[in-house]
């Protein structure tokens, strides 16, 4: 038996090819037990649409690409989840692709995916130089960038409201009696860790504060680099009560740091991370963080891409930065007065 076609199916559902096609791709104007049982019949026969023609006439794929820095990520992982199931709600499937925090990657991802005809594309980077490459590309695909803009590129970025967000962290912990905080994990080529710290350093001054900080050389702020950053501090005196770290990941990393050298979190000194990642809330973390409303952060993403792709503006922009909240689980804990 040969490959069936569109007429077939429509000859055994006695309808027409065009509702067939209407059925398939959820156009209007056809019922739900139609569509039902079209849908059953392509099913039973083994029919599939042909998306590359159809795409040709439409000049639409219905495809987004998504390039993160790396998927084991947490933050990223969940970011992607969201991302593909309201994508999905809104009739566009996507294209997941790893930049590996590697820009010429990026740069050849975003050639790839324009090259399999993606109508859009969502960018999440950790690195402020790849909004100076990925800016020539807005003339030719509508793009969202999950993040940060560093300053003066054109585009539209989504992203939570950092300087609040480390302003809360500041004012949190202050509630709690710590007067002697340490910022850990600052990355100073982050336009993301440089409004953290920024909003941080503000509410600390106007807290009277004594802050101290703990740099992270490094291009990310993975769990192992925590991890390794931690085992440097904890070689120091403690002159702190309280640590705030710039994300969730470096937090984790510290906290296995500070289980080895034997200093108790909350009891020697309280932790509290920015992110909100899904490891924060197992037994043994219960990490108290200032979370990013992830879900919101994907939505607008996808929102704003699907508003350029579908009036084919490649000339106005949105930027959009959501409020961050907060967390608490029990890193964290009143300092008693000495």
């Amino acid at each position: 038996m040969g490959k069936i076609t569109i007429k077939e199916i429509a000859a055994m559902a006695n309808v027409s090819y065009s509702t067939v096609s209407r059925a398939i791709t959820g156009g209007k104007g056809v019922s739900d037990e139609v569509r039902d049982h079209i849908r059953q019949l392509c099913k039973e026969h083994g029919y599939r649409a042909n998306t590359l023609a159809r795409s040709m006439i439409k000049k639409r794929t219905n495809f987004l690409g998504i390039i993160i820095p790396d998927v084991t990520n947490p933050f990223y992982a969940d970011i992607v989840l969201h991302l593909e199931r309201y994508s999905r709600s809104k009739g566009y499937i996507t294209m997941l692709c790893n930049s590996l925090y590697d820009d010429s990657q990026s740069e050849f991802l975003f050639d790839f995916l324009i090259g399999h005809q993606v109508d859009g594309i969502i960018l999440a980077s950790t690195k402020d130089s790849t909004c100076k490459w990925a800016e020539k590309f807005n003339d030719i695909i509508p793009i969202a960038y999950i993040g940060e803009n560093p300053g003066g590129y054109t585009g539209n970025f989504i992203n939570t409201d950092n300087i609040r967000g480390g302003m809360m962290a500041c004012e949190y912990l202050h509630s709690l009696g710590h007067t002697d905080i340490l910022y850990f994990g600052y990355r100073e080529n982050s336009a993301t860790h440089t409004k953290r710290f920024d909003g941080f350093k503000k509410a600390a001054q106007q807290l009277g504060i004594h802050l101290h900080t703990f740099n992270n050389p490094r291009d990310s702020s993975s769990i192992e680099n925590g991890y390794i950053l931690g085992q440097e501090l904890f070689k120091q005196d403690r002159n702190y009560t309280a640590i705030f770290a710039a994300t969730d990941t470096l937090a984790l990393g510290l906290m296995q740091a500070a289980d080895e050298k034997g200093i108790r979190i909350p009891e020697d000194v309280s932790v509290l991370g920015f992110d909100d990642i899904s490891y924060d809330n197992l037994p043994k973390i219960q990490l108290t963080s200032i979370a990013q409303p992830k879900d919101l952060i994907a939505h607008s993403a996808v929102d704003i891409l699907l508003e350029a792709i579908n009036h084919d503006d490649h000339e106005t922009f949105t930027t959009r930065a959501l409020k961050p909240y907060l967390v608490e689980r029990r890193s964290c804990i009143k300092r008693e007065n000495h």
